[in-house]
């Protein structure tokens, strides 16, 4: 019997690992593979970051509600949810969020505690304004606009069907 000890497994060199520099800068160089600006030094696969912060609804007109929960359970509202159908217990100024959503960042949402009263900034959705779902208290057009200075049958509809199923309303908050 020999008491030699196999040797250990060499690492093969990879088809995909190019020896030349002026295609492959190695990973030691920027070993988290992110960058601001300069593409020569990010490995494939890596994140290239603008060097000036990314902005969003820069030009939307925002609206501001006060919300309250008046429920006995945290209630979270995600950033594309119209706003206007959201949980019955939230009590706010809904018509001033028809046709509106949450003017925060795509996936992420607003926790409101029971008894919680947060101000939330709310912006018109976008393309098209035509809503189905949620509640399924407006499923149509919702704009955010008025025929000869009065409300859209469409929105009054909307907010009577809104109180007729419970939704609590707060006065506008001029």
């Amino acid at each position: 019997m020999s008491s030699k000890k196999p040797a250990s497994p060499q690492p093969s060199q990879s088809p995909h690992q190019d020896t030349h520099p002026d295609h492959h800068i190695p990973h030691a160089k920027n070993p988290g593979g992110v960058s601001t600006g300069n593409e020569s030094n990010v490995p494939l696969g890596g994140c290239i970051y603008a060097s000036t912060p990314i902005t969003f609804n820069e030009d939307r007109a925002v609206t501001k509600v006060k919300v309250r929960n008046t429920g006995d359970r945290p209630i979270q509202v995600g950033s594309h949810f119209h706003f206007f159908e959201v949980n019955r217990a939230l009590e706010f100024d809904r018509a001033a969020a028809f046709g509106k959503r949450l003017n925060i960042t795509a996936t992420t949402a607003i926790r409101f505690e029971p008894g919680d009263e947060i101000e939330v900034p709310l912006i018109p959705f976008g393309g098209k304004q035509t809503l189905y779902g949620f509640n399924n208290l407006v499923d149509g057009w919702a704009p955010d606009s008025t025929v000869s200075g009065h409300e859209r049958p469409e929105k009054l509809q909307a907010i009577q069907r809104a109180a007729d199923r419970g939704f609590k309303f707060s006065k506008p908050s001029n």
